[in-house]
């Protein structure tokens, strides 16, 4: 039995329909994994595949995609199975036509929707990963302390494993002790994507917008708005749309530097020193601001 053959089996097992694939197309799957559409039975899957040891990667996406749909507020695609087949590790989840534009208005109303979820604790059931990064999500009732120990110190760490010392770790201890001071408007533990630039949202024929490949956990809901101002940002219409829904806390200008800092550091991890000197900007900026 081939790979994909294993694969259609898990589906198959998942869903309660005999699915056997008639059509295989490779499909862009991002810089980590390499992805697939296939089709049978009048059935299609979009399936994403890496290496075996991923298999965890994969699960904790498949239980974050579950998270977001239990919100019912904006879609995502539903995932069928996770496992292993022929060496690789992979996610099958259901296929969506996403060659409409996204109607940014209507994406707006829909994460702000998303962040009226909220859980007793910052963080999640779970660890995931943040592209190729493990994220850890320990629950902490304290949001200034989970930003610390589990967002930016860990992120301080590795780049200090990967040769990102001297001034980056100096100016980072400096800012890991202000945090508090930073991070003091006592915000709700909101459910979040983790993940949302433009790359990981989409949309229907319909206009209907679609999130996917999230990094779930619960947490201060600017994080989810500063990230979709990191590359680009969203139009103007998704901005006041969210805002007219549920107007941002006073310092969000400041704290989405802090929260976009992570996600720079994660950059520099993954792909190297050319993200260097922009985080060290954005720690001198936020200490800056303590001054």
């Amino acid at each position: 039995m081939t790979h994909w053959e294993q694969i259609a089996e898990a589906i198959g097992q998942a869903t309660g329909e005999n699915f056997v694939i008639e059509q295989q197309r490779s499909v862009g799957g991002g810089c980590i994994n390499h992805a697939a559409v296939i089709e049978g039975n009048g059935l299609r899957f979009f399936v994403k595949l890496n290496r075996a040891q991923a298999r965890a990667m994969f699960e904790a996406e498949c239980a974050g995609l579950d998270e977001l749909r239990k919100a019912d507020a904006i879609r995502v695609p539903r995932p069928i199975c996770t496992g292993v087949a022929g060496g690789e590790s992979f996610l099958a989840m259901e296929y969506l036509d996403l060659s409409g534009r996204v109607d940014g208005a209507r994406a707006g109303c829909q994460l702000a929707e998303l962040h009226r979820v909220t859980a007793e604790q910052f963080g999640w059931t779970r660890d995931n990963t943040i592209g190729a990064t493990p994220q850890i999500n320990t629950p902490y009732r304290d949001w200034a302390s989970f930003w610390r120990e589990c967002r930016l110190g860990p992120q301080l760490r590795l780049a200090a494993a990967n040769g990102y010392g001297g001034r980056l770790q100096q100016t980072g201890e400096r800012l890991m002790e202000s945090l508090t001071a930073l991070l003091d408007h006592r915000p709700a533990p909101s459910l979040l994507h983790g993940d949302l630039w433009g790359g990981n949202i989409g949309a229907t024929p319909s206009a209907e917008p679609v999130i996917f490949d999230p990094a779930v956990y619960y947490g201060d809901r600017e994080a989810d708005l500063a990230m979709t101002e990191l590359f680009g940002g969203f139009d103007a219409r998704f901005y006041a749309a969210y805002r007219e829904s549920w107007s941002l806390d006073p310092g969000y200008g400041v704290r989405k530097t802090l929260y976009n800092l992570y996600h720079i550091l994660n950059h520099l991890n993954l792909f190297g020193g050319g993200y260097l000197l922009q985080a060290q900007s954005m720690i001198e900026r936020l200490l800056a601001e303590l001054s």
